[in-house]
């Protein structure tokens, strides 16, 4: 496994992460391609297999860990786990591309570890774990139980920012996507007009 730059964002559920790769997946100076992470768990809204996940049983995903065929994995609450396959990390460095992650703090860090001079690790901030709570709930897409293991699990989340190597604190979107774009653009070395 070896090929192009490597550029993960992780965060609390909530932070806006997806929102900012979804933001950079769409410059195409910085060639990004998405890594489309396996799950355990079940398909949520309108959810697509191999768009937003490869989606597996848990005895699949228990099979791929036994093969060691994920470059990292987690196991995120119980019986959900979540992992990046080594073949899909190959596959967009076959297409000449840098690989951009949406993944959770512990699975960016093991791929930083693993390949520390070819990862930009990432961490983006919410404004407050109150605000993480308000944007949660405004998804309507989980119960209540789930949204407040979801917190519980964003302060641990949030003492690991210091291990990454950016912080973006995303307080205004806007100036949270320039921040983003910039950093990814130095680290890949894209050519940028000016007042991007």
């Amino acid at each position: 496994m070896q090929g192009g730059k490597l550029i993960i964002f992780s965060a609390p559920s909530g932070s806006g992460k997806t929102t900012i790769v979804k933001h950079l997946l769409q410059q195409p100076e910085l060639n990004l391609a998405f890594s489309i992470s396996a799950t355990s768990r079940p398909r949520r809204g309108k959810e697509k297999h191999g768009e937003h996940y490869y989606f597996m049983s848990l005895s699949e995903f228990k099979n791929h860990i036994k093969q060691d065929d994920f470059l990292e994995w987690e196991e995120v609450y119980r019986d959900n786990f979540y992992g990046t396959l080594k073949t899909e990390v190959d596959r967009l460095w076959a297409e000449g591309k840098n690989v951009i992650f949406d993944i959770d703090v512990a699975g960016g860090l093991r791929i930083k570890k693993k390949f520390p001079e070819q990862t930009l690790a990432v961490f983006v901030k919410p404004p407050s774990i109150d605000e993480l709570k308000i944007r949660l709930k405004k998804r309507s897409t989980e119960s209540e139980d789930k949204i407040n293991m979801r917190i519980a699990k964003a302060s641990v989340e949030l003492a690991t920012a210091p291990q990454f190597d950016s912080i973006i604190k995303n307080y205004d979107l806007e100036t949270a996507l320039k921040e983003a774009h910039k950093l990814v653009a130095d680290f890949v070395g894209a050519k940028v007009a000016d007042g991007q």
